[in-house]
């Protein structure tokens, strides 16, 4: 297993989704995060089974910024309640896992 994760989130539209990876981003905690198309989502909330359109984030970073990941999240998402799901990664290449330690910067060296 690898240091790398990769965090699921869901957003309503693709504007929140850019705003959300520009804060992301511009904090360096993460290396990349990539929109979806649409999704639709089948959940239950409040009692109530709702459909929604959504987009779907990947958030790409290493174990080590998960915090502060979630923190930005609570901190800067639309919902009440978030979608924030990690895995870890069992494979990755060492070069992408280079770059993602790097803040997405080109890896030294």
């Amino acid at each position: 297993m690898s240091e790398a994760m990769i965090i699921f989130c869901t957003v309503p539209d693709a504007d929140s989704g850019r705003r959300l990876a520009d804060v992301l981003l511009s904090e360096k905690a993460a290396a990349c995060v990539s929109l979806s198309a649409a999704v639709e989502s089948h959940y239950v909330w409040q009692g109530k089974r709702e459909t929604a359109a959504e987009v779907q984030l990947l958030i790409k970073t290493t174990a080590e910024r998960y915090a502060d990941v979630q923190r930005l999240i609570l901190a800067n998402h639309p919902y009440e309640c978030p979608e924030i799901a990690a895995v870890s990664v069992e494979e990755i290449s060492p070069a992408y896992l280079a770059w993602l330690k790097t803040d997405g910067q080109p890896p030294q060296g």
